[in-house]
């Protein structure tokens, strides 16, 4: 959430930001800068009545000492319409700080300056391919049919327990996953991130914290009975373990990594692209989260993308990488990196990590400071999927394909104590 005070001081570049995002509402700048100017103008007045309101309880002290009953009781009847208009001024401040709030909520993150402007992912920027990439020519099948001839995952029974996007994965095909997700775990530890296993649930508060609620609510799978929603990604519980945490600033940073089934209902996928693993209900993620001084986080942000680099290039699979434009930007991010791993039999880009820095956003919904020289300033946070398993395994099982078998990469295959799937 952006600060008021943002609004109000640098109008013209958060309308600027606004407009690269293709953000239609921007009438709501001036709403919330309005609406606070009111907030303003009743919490003067607010403040000024209690003030007179003590400054006649010290004289009605004084009078009563003094033996003055009357100009005491007259006093008390000033009193008494000062309360009634205070309750009244009270409300009117609730109701407004309300507004104030539920506008900024509807208010996305204003781009980083090196974001260009853009409707879609037709204008998203190739910073970097590892690869030319080809199809695997007459013969390759999709990783569907793979799964389904090497009975690594059984999408049918999956459809029976649960429903589309829920797939069951049998024998060598869950050793992989797991094998994948250890790999994912182990490789973060490695680079500093301290490991996590938060709740798969969330209440509403963690939502707003780090920005789904109330632009992803239609996404997420709520449980009506508790008033909790199932995760879409780890990065919500594990973000909110700061909320309302103030750090000293010797406590920065703060690098966590947590692998979690991740949930998210998808609603209007349909067509050959959510085929297989391309698009799930539930699935396997490992996440990581860094809360930094504002001044460092950009420069983390590059770390991170070299980072899962340093994973796609362990999985020998052909990647790119993406600056993605305003309008391809999630609500909450300033600046977003989208990883795509290459399908050959599909001759398609999988996305399988976004890294993106949230500057201050959601640290400001989360109340989340550090302190340093006396004053205390929001963080910036930031995360990254490192990685998303669904099409991971795709790309790996489509790539890999031999007249053998699927012949897994040499990491793969040390954490999965197999090289062929036959």
């Amino acid at each position: 959430m952006l600060q008021v005070q943002f609004l109000r001081d640098n109008k013209e570049r958060v309308l600027e930001g606004l407009k690269k995002r293709q953000f239609k509402n921007l009438e709501l700048v001036d709403e919330a800068i309005s609406t606070d100017d009111e907030r303003k103008k009743i919490q003067f007045e607010l403040d000024s009545q209690l003030a007179e309101m003590n400054k006649i309880a010290k004289e009605i002290g004084i009078l009563m000492k003094d033996g003055k009953k009357e100009e005491a009781e007259s006093s008390k009847s000033k009193t008494a319409q000062y309360k009634e208009s205070s309750k009244e001024l009270e409300t009117k401040l609730s109701n407004l700080e309300s507004d104030l709030t539920n506008i900024l909520y509807q208010i996305p993150n204003i781009p980083n300056a090196l974001v260009k402007a853009g409707a879609s992912a037709d204008d998203n920027e190739i910073i970097y391919q590892s690869h030319d990439v080809e199809g695997l020519g007459e013969g390759a099948i999709p990783h569907w049919e793979l799964a389904k001839k090497y009975n690594l995952i059984d999408f049918e029974l999956g459809v029976k327990i649960a429903g589309a996007g829920f797939p069951v994965y049998l024998g060598k095909g869950a050793r992989l996953q797991r094998a994948l997700v250890q790999y994912f775990l182990d490789k973060n530890v490695d680079k500093g991130y301290m490991e996590v296993n938060p709740p798969h649930v969330v209440n509403e508060a963690s939502g707003f914290g780090t920005g789904q609620l109330p632009d992803k609510e239609g996404q997420m799978y709520y449980i009506n009975e508790d008033k909790l929603f199932l995760i879409p990604t780890a990065e919500v519980p594990v973000t909110n373990l700061y909320r309302d945490v103030l750090f000293q600033e010797k406590d920065l940073p703060i690098k966590n990594t947590a692998f979690s089934q991740c949930y998210r209902r998808e609603a209007g996928s349909y067509g050959a692209h959510v085929r297989g693993l391309n698009r799930l209900h539930q699935f396997e993620k490992v996440e990581i989260v860094r809360i930094e001084k504002p001044e460092n986080s950009y420069a983390v942000l590059e770390e991170m993308v070299e980072h899962i680099k340093e994973i796609l290039t362990d999985l020998e699979l052909p990647y790119r990488v993406l600056r993605l434009c305003g309008g391809d930007t999630g609500f909450a991010s300033a600046m977003t990196y989208d990883f795509e791993v290459w399908s050959a039999a599909q001759e398609m880009w999988l996305e399988v990590s976004s890294v993106s820095n949230f500057e201050t956003f959601q640290a400001n919904r989360l109340k989340c400071r550090y302190k340093a020289d006396g004053k205390s300033q929001l963080v910036h946070t930031l995360n990254g999927s490192a990685m998303a398993l669904p099409r991971i395994m795709a790309a790996l099982l489509e790539n890999n394909q031999t007249s053998e078998g699927i012949r897994l990469p040499k990491k793969v295959a040390e954490y999965a104590k197999f090289d062929l799937i036959s």
